[in-house]
């Protein structure tokens, strides 16, 4: 008897996540790849899980870099993980800011975490089951569209919240506890 597997993902935020939070992050020479991003893809990629960032980018709806920065640095990155056997499915990204957003880009928008949009777009465009996917974040922000979406589990690398977050997460020191998590899980 076979069994068929969710098609499930794994949502990472981009900075604090992926990428050593640096504030804005928009040049290549500033980038540096958090510890342990790269044998978690890997081994969720090994488990069956789709690999898709979401992101709020703030610094494009403040004016401080365009979206074609944004997906210059996003091109680079890609291409550097991919040399070390990673390949992110989707890289979905939120410009705009309900108060700091500079003309188009200042407003509401359901991209916008906590808003679930980039996460219902991804199921919808990879038929990804919600309930059996995960997302690791640093901010209450990652937790609450994780919680809204009724993703199975929420991770929440400490550092950025010193309060921690309202909601259901685990708080974890590395991405290798998230790791461990997920290898357990199957």
């Amino acid at each position: 008897m076979s069994t068929i597997q969710a098609n499930r993902a794994l949502f990472l935020d981009r900075d604090g996540v992926v990428n050593v939070e640096v504030g804005y992050l928009h040049r290549i020479e500033d980038v540096r790849f958090v510890q342990g991003i790269v044998s978690l893809c890997r081994t969720a990629m090994e488990l069956g899980y789709r690999l898709v960032v979401v992101t709020n980018q703030a610094g494009i709806a403040r004016g401080y870099y365009t979206e074609d920065d944004f997906l210059t640095l996003m091109e680079w990155m890609r291409a550097e993980l991919r040399k070390h056997g990673v390949e992110f499915d989707a890289v979905y990204f939120c410009p705009f800011h309900p108060e700091h957003g500079v003309g188009e880009y200042r407003r509401e928008h359901e991209d916008r975490k906590p808003g679930t949009g980039m996460l219902l777009r991804a199921a919808k465009e990879f038929s990804v089951d919600l309930a059996q996917s995960v997302m690791v974040g640093d901010r209450c922000s990652d937790i609450a569209a994780a919680n809204s979406a009724g993703l199975r589990q929420a991770f929440l690398v400490k550092g950025t919240e010193a309060a921690g977050c309202p909601g259901e997460c685990f708080a974890v020191e590395s991405l290798a506890e998230v790791e461990r998590w997920l290898a357990r899980q199957g």
